[in-house]
């Protein structure tokens, strides 16, 4: 795709080299109306400039979304962060926060994104010298690392948001979830405590389903021992593909992007979709499925609890005050967005996007 202006952004792109560790990085500001813009920094082989800023503009919907005072920007690293020797990757990643060092963290406050954690981002803090200058840095630092489940906590309330909207029980629901990482073992872990029944989970090796329910604490252990949930010994082995296709009252998938496709959009019999993560399907897809009767919730605002986190930690916060945080901003921007939808007969995703670019222009003056 190409970079394209409108009267949101992008307002500056840097692209940055290092001669001296060959560091090759880019930084996409898309818009600071609201504030710094936030967002986070991938390292991978393949990423593009291109790819930087189509992150950045949906990371200033997500904040505006979110109500926070952030805008949207988004950081790569082009380089092999999965397989780099340590003190190469180290490196590398001090070069790029020095390198970005005149609009972080005074216009961007990095976060940690694929290849980047805990570790990393306090190799990017030291080298810039601000402890401001990113977040999702070990608690010892002042973190509050994502590893908490913020995201997933956030994807839970918007599912009790969209149960409601749609008349259903949260203690009759069912729940299938593509995905048993970082975000999908929290959504889990919470909407079990609330009394739904999750009855399908998958990972990159297959997925388990069990009608009659399956148990948290016990999937969560054979995850951790034997590193898949097939190994699960209740139940049913099912392929990643099926997952897509139960008859439950909610989907979430929440881990990879586009798993609902044009090949298997007709499969879903969910009552309602709940984006855990990114791009889970494409904008024409909703559509459809939205006409068809299903409640979506959209990625950036269903798994808005991660920046909100962040935020956190960006003002000095706790621990508790994140955890109220996420769950207020969620359910309260999640109701918004489908009642806005609902009343403009509009998909949730419009619905979404014309709150969050209201907020900025209001902010602007236009």
């Amino acid at each position: 795709m190409t970079i394209e202006n409108d009267n949101f952004g992008p307002e500056t792109i840097l692209e940055v080299y290092d001669p001296k560790t060959g560091m090759r990085g880019f930084t996409c500001l898309f818009s600071t109306v609201l504030g710094p813009a936030k967002g986070g920094i991938r390292m991978t082989k393949h990423v593009t400039r291109e790819e930087v800023f189509r992150l950045a503009r949906e990371m200033a919907w997500k904040c505006a979304i979110a109500d926070l005072p952030f805008g949207g920007g988004k950081s790569g690293i082009v380089a092999d962060g999965k397989h780099l020797p340590e003190e190469e990757k180290k490196a590398i990643v001090e070069a790029f926060s020095r390198a970005i060092s005149s609009v972080c963290p005074s216009s961007y406050v990095a976060a940690p994104d694929i290849y980047m954690a805990e570790k990393e981002m306090k190799w990017f803090a030291e080298a810039n010298g601000d402890m401001k200058a990113c977040t999702g840095k070990p608690a010892d630092m002042g973190g509050i690392p994502h590893e908490f489940g913020s995201t997933g906590f956030g994807v839970a309330h918007a599912t009790r948001v969209a149960l409601a909207h749609a008349g259903i029980d949260i203690t009759k629901a069912t729940v299938a979830i593509e995905g048993f990482g970082n975000v999908g073992t929290f959504v889990m872990k919470f909407l079990t405590e609330w009394g739904a029944k999750v009855v399908a989970v998958t990972d990159s090796k297959g997925g388990i389903h069990d009608a009659s329910g399956l148990n948290y604490d016990e999937l969560l252990k054979v995850k951790q021992e034997t590193g898949s949930v097939v190994n699960y010994d209740k139940g049913q082995k099912i392929s990643n593909a099926q997952v897509f296709g139960l008859d439950v009252s909610v989907l979430i998938p929440a881990a990879l992007a586009d798993v609902i496709n044009d090949g298997n959009k007709s499969d879903v019999k969910a009552k309602i979709i709940v984006e855990g993560a990114n791009i889970c399907m494409s904008y024409e897809t909703e559509a459809e499925l939205e006409g068809q009767g299903i409640v979506v919730v959209p990625d950036f605002v269903a798994n808005a609890g991660g920046v909100i986190s962040s935020y956190v930690e960006y003002i000095g916060g706790t621990v508790d005050q994140m955890w109220e945080m996420v769950e207020s901003k969620v359910v309260a921007n999640t109701q918004l967005v489908l009642k806005r939808a609902k009343e403009k007969g509009i998909t949730a995703r419009a619905a979404a996007l014309e709150i969050s670019q209201e907020r900025i222009k209001t902010k602007r003056g236009f």
